[in-house]
């Protein structure tokens, strides 16, 4: 598991998102109403759409491209649509605000 520092927590707006390229892939990271942290691939399961143009409600994002909804804490997509996303544990650091993010392998 590699621990990565991708931003600072004053990057992103509440309900927003924010993204950024780790290796090959492009991940956004949500920060909700409550101000938890979301990280998701960027791409919906369905036709590719990026999910950090989509509109976040409750725990869930919309695909800007056909309104699939997807759980941004499971990366799983709601009935009656199916698929599933990779997401990625976030933390904090309290003191500095600097956003990590955990990806296998």
């Amino acid at each position: 598991m590699n621990r990565l520092r991708i931003g600072h927590l004053a990057d992103i707006d509440e309900k927003g998102a924010r993204t950024f390229m780790v290796l090959d892939t492009e991940i956004a990271v949500f920060k909700l109403s409550d101000g938890s942290l979301h990280a998701v691939e960027n791409r919906c399961p369905h036709k590719g759409g990026r999910l950090s143009e989509g509109m976040v409600c409750g725990t869930a994002v919309h695909c800007p491209l056909h309104d699939w909804k997807i759980d941004l804490r499971s990366g799983k997509v709601y009935e009656p649509d199916d698929g599933c996303l990779n997401t990625y544990k976030t933390e904090v650091d309290d003191n500095s605000g600097e956003i990590y993010i955990t990806i296998a392998g």
